[in-house]
């Protein structure tokens, strides 16, 4: 009975965890494939600047060109704000493609 309870506990918990931590949006994969359009401007393996600045390490940095944190909101924000030079990508890239563009950001 105490190890049924146990389980039981377990598999709650389990459950309540994935609904209060929702997976991660976008997939870093199509990201890297979206991130090929902005590759002639950013580099991803460096933080050199080509025309724009380079994004290696760009979610470990404390602060982006514009002087904001670097947080997904903000650096959808210039996504699709541009600025700067950099042109806006609002209306190119859809919610699907910004959140697979942000995830692969994640990982250089």
């Amino acid at each position: 009975m105490d190890r049924f309870r146990v389980w039981a506990i377990c598999a709650t918990l389990a459950t309540g965890s994935a609904v209060a931590w929702p997976a991660q949006k976008g997939d870093a994969a199509k990201g890297k494939e979206v991130f090929q359009q902005c590759g002639v401007c950013h580099s991803a393996d460096t933080d050199e600047k080509k025309m724009g600045p380079g994004l290696k390490g760009l979610f470990k940095k404390d602060k982006l060109a514009n002087g904001k944190k670097p947080t997904e909101a903000n650096i959808r924000s210039q996504i699709d704000d541009g600025g700067n030079g950099m042109p806006p990508y609002k209306d190119v890239l859809g919610d699907g493609e910004k959140d697979d563009l942000i995830a692969y950001l994640k990982t250089l």
